[in-house]
């Protein structure tokens, strides 16, 4: 996969809601009902007119890292792997989201290509018509505001700042693989809500580093990744 490669080679290559542990880590605890339900929502002024949650789900301040949520799951677990995925035990043996009956158990296709708001994790966890971005409301958050990597409270980051003076900061809050914690502090990985239809074992992210980003489309659904929300204003 090649989000795999992005992580090895990401402070070369591209370039925090939860309680920090002991260990300095804003790792974030279990699920707790979204935490984001105190998020404000920020006017950017976007062509969509498209609002963005100040936080994390799961998280209470824009540098927490909050929650970790595989793709089409809405509460978080200690071991993300396709062992415990809801929708297929393997990248070939889906049971939703699949386009291509050859990534289907036994042959199956459901032709959904966006996540329902029962499994999306920030419908589910903020309510108030809270949810994952598209792949486009990436790019187009990104193609309307100037990003740059800062920190803030500490916490590595990206600022996304818009025309109209307006910003939010995406904290850099890694990715979990089965039980471990990886790239904290050095890489942001964040769920969109569109699947990959060439390849449904896969979904479209937004991946960042210190020296750019980038909307790819290679992340298996199987990852835990932080999710930031959207609503219409």
């Amino acid at each position: 996969m090649r989000f795999l490669a992005i992580v090895a080679m990401s402070a070369s290559l591209l370039m925090a809601g939860c309680e920090k542990e002991e260990n300095g880590d804003s790792t974030g605890g279990g699920n707790n009902n979204g935490g984001g339900n105190n998020a404000e929502w920020v006017d950017l002024g976007l062509p969509s007119g498209l609002l963005w949650a100040s936080c994390n789900v799961g998280a209470t301040a824009p540098e927490e890292y909050g929650d970790y949520f595989a793709w089409g799951e809405t509460t978080t677990k200690s071991n993300y792997d396709w062992s415990t995925y809801a929708y297929g035990n393997d990248g070939n043996q889906l049971t939703k989201y699949c386009t291509d009956s050859e990534y289907g158990l036994n042959g199956f296709t459901d032709n959904l290509t966006t996540l329902q708001s029962s499994d999306d994790a920030a419908a589910v966890n903020m309510g108030g018509g809270a949810r994952t971005p598209t792949y486009d409301e990436w790019n187009e958050l990104i193609d309307n505001t100037t990003a740059e990597w800062t920190t803030l409270n500490g916490v590595n980051g990206r600022k996304f700042t818009a025309p109209n003076g307006k910003s939010i900061f995406l904290p850099a809050a890694g990715f979990r693989k089965r039980s471990e914690f990886d790239d904290a502090g050095s890489q942001g990985v964040y769920w969109s809500s569109s699947l990959n239809a060439d390849r449904p074992d896969c979904v479209w992210f937004f991946n960042f580093a210190s020296g750019g980003q980038e909307v790819a489309n290679d992340c298996g659904r199987d990852f835990g990744l932080t999710v930031r929300a959207v609503r219409q204003n």
